[in-house]
């Protein structure tokens, strides 16, 4: 009698068919690590969306400082001459939280549109789908640092230094914004392929936000009508933090140095914005502010591992729903 052991070693019968193993899908931090494999194909990626942004333009990069420069000059006229907004150098002021907004508002609305932008491209060959939201974000990352010459010249040209004591925040806040901004990115790219609407919803969304984001008024004003209690609902908005540090650091909003503008003819002290001429941003400690950057970088930690995650669940289709 002769079992199925037997059998199966006879001389020249083959082995059982394997089981079929069924394919698992990459977690967070698998997707993360296979994002850095193909690093070099992201560096491409970047250098083509900038090239195809500008190709044929006269001026090229120059059109990335006209932006802020423009918005300086409007927003300038616009809130000291008109309205007669009681914060000197408003220019740096406001630039400094336009800088913040400039990036996040570009790097979210491209990498949205990135996938469906590059349709032929996800159909063709296989790569990480994350890295074309993340191109987006590399390219944003020059336009920011093209438009941080606009700043550096506005610092030069009014004679103003940045805060030496806050300025090691800026890089944290920086970090903090492009993990913000990788996450919503990733997460709507994936979504917009499905639902069209996202990226037309993400314009109405991001108009709003701006305004609520304390970029064109002073943070205090938010907190004071707020008071104490309910500061925290200011918080819920992960922008505001990253907006007020880039502006204590590069703002620099010494008391001191303002004396000579509250005892200046121009000066209204029964205009609404009178008593936010020195304390435009919060005279905390740097510890205030990092605390705060770290509330929101945990948020965006989890929101990016939350992204990756809903993206490995729509990535399947992608190919044919595009």
């Amino acid at each position: 009698m002769t079992t199925v052991d037997d059998e199966t070693a006879r001389p020249g019968r083959r082995d059982p068919a394997p089981a079929l193993e069924v394919s698992r899908r990459p977690n967070p931090l698998e997707r993360l690590r296979h994002v850095w494999r193909y690093r070099e194909l992201l560096g491409n990626l970047v250098r083509k969306e900038l090239k195809v942004k500008y190709k044929n333009s006269v001026l090229g990069f120059v059109w990335t400082l006209l932006n802020p420069a423009l918005y300086l000059v409007v927003f300038s006229l616009v809130f000291q001459e008109v309205l007669r907004v009681q914060i000197p150098y408003y220019a740096i002021f406001f630039l400094s939280g336009l800088l913040v907004w400039n990036f996040f508002s570009t790097a979210l609305t491209a990498g949205t549109m990135s996938i469906t932008s590059n349709a032929q491209l996800v159909q063709k060959v296989w790569f990480p789908r994350e890295i074309l939201p993340l191109a987006a974000i590399g390219a944003a990352m020059v336009h920011f640092l093209l438009q941080a010459i606009v700043l550096v010249g506005a610092l030069a040209l009014f004679r103003r230094a940045p805060s030496f004591e806050y300025l090691p925040a800026v890089p944290v806040a920086f970090l903090v914004l492009l993990v913000l901004a990788a996450a919503l990115a990733i997460g709507l790219s994936a979504i917009n392929v499905y639902l069209r609407d996202t990226e037309h919803l993400l314009e109405l969304t991001l108009l709003a936000w701006f305004w609520l984001s304390a970029i064109v008024y002073p943070y205090s004003l938010v907190a004071d009508r707020l008071g104490p209690a309910r500061e925290w609902i200011a918080s819920l908005n992960p922008i505001i933090p990253i907006v007020i540090t880039f502006q204590k650091a590069l703002y620099n909003p010494d008391p001191a140095r303002f004396a000579w503008y509250t005892n200046s003819p121009t000066f209204d002290p029964n205009n609404v914005l009178a008593d936010q001429a020195a304390p435009a941003i919060p005279d905390h400690p740097i510890g205030w502010y990092l605390t705060h950057l770290a509330a929101v970088g945990v948020f965006a930690v989890v929101l990016l591992l939350g992204a990756l995650w809903l993206f490995g669940r729509l990535e399947d289709d992608l190919a044919e729903e595009i």
